[in-house]
């Protein structure tokens, strides 16, 4: 019944985590795209009035007219739409999954055994967890403070942007050798969703308050509230096809398993913001097919590390000596199938990993290839709870036809 109760939870949390998201995350596009198709308004009035740019749009039957002041409207009106419980509730719901998924079982999801930091590699549970607040909770400050001290007005933002890359290369390789490969991942974009949410908290939103504040008191707001709310904006959506990348990659053994799983990580960071800023462009009139292109380009460089070699120790052992079904069977159903059973044995577990289960010798010899990468990496089993051995990997990574 606790395993049920866990997936239950799981299941309905994951569901919030990605309405949230998708809510959130289509108004920021949205916003972006109205922002950057702005035109001069056309009739003399508006512009009068302090009308910046104007979009002429039409959805769903409908006819819209979006408006943007250059500084702030004669008067606001009292049911001003705010846009930040969307960012708030998908950072909640998705730091409460971590919670349930990760830092509810440590030993299996965040530790790595194979790290070569000695320190990593014997964490403790609760210490991974420690360590994993405090990796997500770095990611912020250092971030923060790169913002506050490179361009603090706004005049810098070309090397904030270099910094903030080389800080994300920086977290992608300490996260790959702290934590285990589906955790490095996780926890990657996790630092920069956690930037995202904290940008609405800590200077969107309160930037855009005291804007308020200061017209309803018939006072000019301060500019820097503006260009402060826009440049954390502007970062939050580059961001944004990472994280969405790095969330669902826990799927994919072939990129959080592999030695080079930090490069593999950045360029799919770079290749999703490239991507991102071609629609940025777009939205602005300008239609430069480079970025995409270079964009692409950095994912097919991705895809070329993962790909696994013809020939490496896997080979080698393959040629040396050729392992049979009936050597793996039993190293699987003694290492493998405690999990990975339609009806596991293993505790905290309703149902098996990824909905793959070993019980029989056709369900094993369908899943060969993906059983060679995961154990040959040493990734498979979790925190390696079932021991299995160096030769007994040797053995599955030799499997033949």
């Amino acid at each position: 019944m606790q395993a049920y109760l866990l997936d239950f939870g799981n299941f309905m949390l994951r569901w919030l985590h990605v309405i949230a998201a998708i809510a959130w995350i289509g108004e920021s596009i949205y916003f972006v795209m109205l922002d950057n198709g702005l035109r001069t308004p056309k009739a003399a009035e508006d512009r009068d009035k302090g009308v910046f740019g104007e979009m002429w749009a039409v959805h769903g039957g409908g006819f819209y007219h979006n408006q943007k002041y250059a500084t702030a409207p004669a008067k606001l009106p009292e049911d001003l739409h705010w846009s930040f419980w969307k960012a708030y509730t998908t950072w909640l719901s998705g730091f409460a999954l971590f919670i349930l998924l990760y830092m509810a079982n440590p030993s299996f999801y965040l530790v790595n055994p194979n790290a070569s930091w000695a320190w990593a590699a014997n964490m403790s549970g609760w210490q991974a967890n420690v360590v994993a607040l405090l990796f997500l909770l770095g990611g912020w400050v250092v971030y923060n403070e790169l913002c506050k001290r490179i361009s603090p007005n706004m005049t810098r933002d070309g090397v904030l942007s270099i910094a903030v890359a080389v800080m994300m290369v920086v977290v992608s390789y300490l996260s790959t050798q702290i934590f285990s490969g589906r955790a490095a991942f996780l926890l990657t974009g996790a630092v920069m969703a956690t930037a995202m949410s904290a940008n609405v908290f800590f200077w969107i939103i309160p930037g855009q308050r005291r804007m308020v504040k200061a017209m309803k008191a018939g006072e000019a707001p301060n500019p820097l509230d503006g260009k402060r709310g826009k440049q954390r904006s502007v970062h939050n959506t580059y961001f944004t096809l990472p994280v969405v990348l790095l969330m669902i990659s826990n799927h994919y053994s072939f990129a959080y398993s592999h030695d080079y799983a930090w490069v593999i990580m950045s360029l799919f960071i770079f290749g999703g913001a490239l991507i991102r800023q071609f629609f940025v462009l777009m939205h602005a009139g300008k239609i430069q097919p480079a970025y995409p292109v270079a964009g692409t380009a950095l994912i097919a460089v991705a895809f070329w590390v993962a790909m696994p070699s013809v020939g490496g120790n896997a080979g080698q052992a393959q040629a040396s000596v050729s392992v049979g079904m009936a050597e793996v069977q039993p190293i699987i159903e003694t290492r493998c199938v405690a999990c990975h059973a339609s009806k596991p044995s293993q505790p905290g577990f309703n149902a098996p990993p990824a909905g793959l289960a070993y019980d029989t010798h056709e369900q094993i010899l369908q899943q060969r290839d993906k059983i060679r990468e995961v154990v040959a990496s040493g990734y498979m089993p979790l925190g390696n709870m079932t021991g299995m051995t160096d030769e007994e990997r040797e053995a599955i990574a030799a499997w033949s036809e």
